[in-house]
């Protein structure tokens, strides 16, 4: 269950690209300075009778409040160091690869306006800032008065309130039922810690309400004046209580209306499109549960819309006259719509409303007054399924390409008939379409601009399927420049997340441009894990299936490299977070086939971290890795840990970032990680630790910022390849 008016306020940056960039290969020479040696001190960890030696546990400390604290920092700052004197020879081209980047960029640009009860909500960036203004107009009362002068309010200047601040980050944009109040969330740590202020928007003035340690996000009842909001536990960062706040007083004293005592279950709370009703939602991997008010009710108590039952999940959406459920119910494996009466809310009241599929997967539903529009994803690929609620009729969106991502754009407003969403491919820019859901006219809003010039006929893009080692069909999605030829000797990079359903969707990024116009192939393998090909993609690459997203991944690989996309010794891997846990086992299960691998802030610890219950989120993910104080778990998990699993042998390249803020992958995993591949590799290649000392899981959080990383992964791989220029 979304925000759904935050996603009309979501501003994605514009990008472009230069296509004449010329390549150069002269080989890299590394510098010949020693590597950063972390001291060693025995930790036995003990657990089901087996006794692990961890000789860099003692990096497991919190921000300097622990006795290893100071060696913890200069040791992340000698990796730093390190790391700095080994790209040395790369910082006039990782400065070019930025500049290259940040020129495809329209500075000066503006977001598609988005309806909301009577007024456009939009952002818009200016010349050289790093942030965005949060802007609306009042919409005209006839829209063929199209001379008609609007005047902008500019509700928050981010680019201002960012000033002299290294990360800062503004979320949950809430506007209050009379249009008058805006509640929103900061962050400036880069911990997902937000604080939530509220703003007068007829005045001008900030109110002294402060909510502090949140999930950013507030829902106004409709009385505009009572907020609730989703608390967090100041250790583990879980979402544990949903409370109440009204303006003008102290926060310390905000009622809990909600506490989670099962900490497997993410918790949060939202409002129906239509502004009937304040939804809270708990949910795990495996099952959920939604409460409900009145929203013109705030101080009644939240009854349970139906109890949560094991191994079911389901969510909602409101029709005027009926609740459409989302539920994998009754064995619904890939999801099906159930229906059921205002009054009626109970389990045993739900009816079938669109019966479940085997070959469909049911993502989501966005509801108006008179359609509905289902999002399925079948053959790995999304389709938007319209329904007219007045005759029943159906119809689909055609996209027009054979490989693509398309999803819902911002849709607040519940008395349309126009859908917007969002569409992208690997050669096509990010683009935003209106669709009259009566008259089936599409009409394109906006498109990424590239700015420089960008011609998509100018790249190639294939859809692959590989046989994994079990039988399973893979897809695999690939672009690449005019030219290329299939002779073995290009470079190519592979990239995948492949956990918790998470499809990676074959979309347009113009930075990738720089690495196409200097001869890779990009692929993003669909592994196990992911949820591309329904609901059973996702359970045969969790818990005790795990190892299929590491080997689907490896065999992606490998085919690359039997049909000659590639070869060993260009091959290159990439993946981020649980994606980093990806880079971590199959450098331990394949190190020959990779010649360079990127593993950014990488899950690489799994069983430390998944044993200790203090470190943020581990309680929420025992569904989707196992709990390893169950024997079982415990020792499939540690057959793959990328910690564990460490040896004496070759390793490829590798470049690993973390950041000392991250609150979902703590820097500590990546530095442990580092530190034993050091110390029990036996090639000579280069393995690089880079520390962001100021952001944390999502990097920086300026528009620019975020490219300086993105050049330093490229001047990574361009080193290993050889190419200068």
């Amino acid at each position: 269950m979304n925000n759904k008016l935050l996603a009309a306020f979501t501003f994605t940056a514009m990008m472009a690209c230069n296509n004449k960039t010329e390549m150069a290969h002269e080989p890299y020479k590394w510098p010949t300075v020693a590597a950063p040696v972390a001291e060693t001190k025995a930790h036995w960890r003990t657990i089901h009778g087996d006794s692990v030696l961890d000789n860099y546990y003692w990096m497991y400390d919190y921000f300097g409040k622990g006795p290893d604290s100071t060696k913890v920092v200069d040791y992340l700052k000698a990796e730093n160091s390190y790391l700095d004197t080994m790209m040395g020879g790369t910082k006039k081209m990782q400065a070019d690869l930025f500049t290259e980047m940040k020129a495809r960029i329209k500075e000066k640009d503006e977001s598609v306006p988005a309806l909301k009860n009577g007024y456009y909500y939009y952002t818009r960036t200016e010349d050289g800032k790093q942030y965005y203004k949060f802007c609306r107009k009042k919409a005209a009362l006839d829209p063929k008065q199209s001379t008609t002068v609007i005047a902008e309010e500019v509700l928050l200047d981010i680019d201002k309130m960012a000033e002299g601040k290294a990360y800062f980050a503004a979320t949950g944009f809430a506007i209050s039922e009379d249009n008058k109040l805006l509640a929103y969330g900061v962050d400036d740590v880069s911990r997902r810690q937000y604080t939530i202020y509220v703003k007068n928007l007829e005045t001008g003035e900030t109110y002294k309400d402060a909510i502090k340690n949140t999930e950013g996000e507030a829902v106004w009842a409709n009385d505009n004046k009572t907020l609730f909001y989703t608390s967090k536990n100041p250790v583990t960062l879980l979402s544990e209580k949903i409370q109440r706040h009204e303006l003008g007083t102290d926060a310390s004293k905000d009622v809990v209306v909600y506490e989670e005592k099962d900490k497997s279950n993410y918790i949060g709370v939202d409002k129906s499109k239509n502004s009937q009703y304040i939804f809270i939602y708990s949910q795990a991997t495996m099952s959920s549960e939604i409460r409900m008010i009145d929203a013109a009710k705030p101080n009644d108590a939240f009854k349970v819309f139906a109890p949560r039952m094991k191994d079911v999940l389901y969510s909602m959406a409101v029709l005027s006259d009926k609740f459409l459920i989302r539920t994998n119910k009754d064995d619904a494996k890939n999801f099906k719509i159930m229906e059921c009466p205002l009054d009626k809310t109970d389990a045993a009241n739900w009816k079938d409303f669109i019966p479940h599929r085997n070959d469909v997967l049911v993502q989501g539903v966005e509801e108006f007054k008179d359609f509905i529009v289902i999002n399925e994803r079948k053959d790995g690929l999304v389709k938007m399924r319209i329904r007219n609620l007045k005759d029943n009729s159906e119809h689909y969106i055609d996209f027009g390409e054979s490989a693509y991502a398309a999803n819902f754009g911002a849709n607040p407003e519940y008395n349309s008939n126009t859908l917007r969403y969002g569409y992208t491919s690997l050669v096509t820019p990010s683009s935003v379409y209106d669709y009259n859901m009566l008259t089936k006219e599409k009409k394109l809003m906006k498109q990424q601009e590239v700015v420089g010039g960008y011609d998509p006929k100018d790249y190639v893009t294939e859809r692959l399927t590989v046989t994994a080692r079990d039988g399973a069909k893979v897809p695999v999605s690939l672009v690449y420049k005019k030219g290329f030829e299939k002779n073995g000797n290009a470079p190519l990079l592979l990239y995948a997340y492949g956990s918790y359903g998470s499809s990676m969707d074959a979309s347009f990024n113009s930075s990738r441009l720089s690495l196409l116009n200097r001869g890779f192939v990009y692929a993003i393998a669909h592994i196990r894990g992911g949820q591309e090909l329904g609901r059973s993609w996702y359970e045969d690459g969790k818990m005790m299936k795990k190892k299929n997203t590491f080997t689907d991944f490896i065999d992606c690989g490998e085919f690359l490299v039997k049909e000659k996309y590639t070869s060993k010794a260009h091959l290159y891997a990439q993946g981020g977070s649980a994606g980093g846990l990806l880079m971590g086992a199959v450098t331990n299960m394949a190190p020959e086939l990779w010649h360079g691998v990127i593993a950014q802030v990488p899950f690489v610890d799994v069983v430390n971290t998944m044993l200790d219950e203090s470190i943020p989120l581990t309680t929420n993910e025992f569904d989707e890795w196992g709990n390893p104080k169950n024997k079982d778990a415990y020792t499939y998990m540690k057959s793959y840990s990328p910690y564990e699993n460490v040896e004496k042998k070759n390793y490829p390249n590798i470049l690993v970032t973390t950041g000392l803020h991250d609150s979902q992958v703590q820097y500590f995993e990546p530095a442990k990680w580092v530190a034993k591949l050091r110390a029990m590799k036996t090639d000579k290649n280069i393995i690089l630790l880079h520390t962001n000392m100021e952001f944390g899981h999502g990097g920086a959080s300026g528009r620019f910022d975020y490219l300086k990383d993105v050049a330093l992964n490229y001047a990574f791989l361009f080193a290993l390849e050889g190419i200068s220029k």
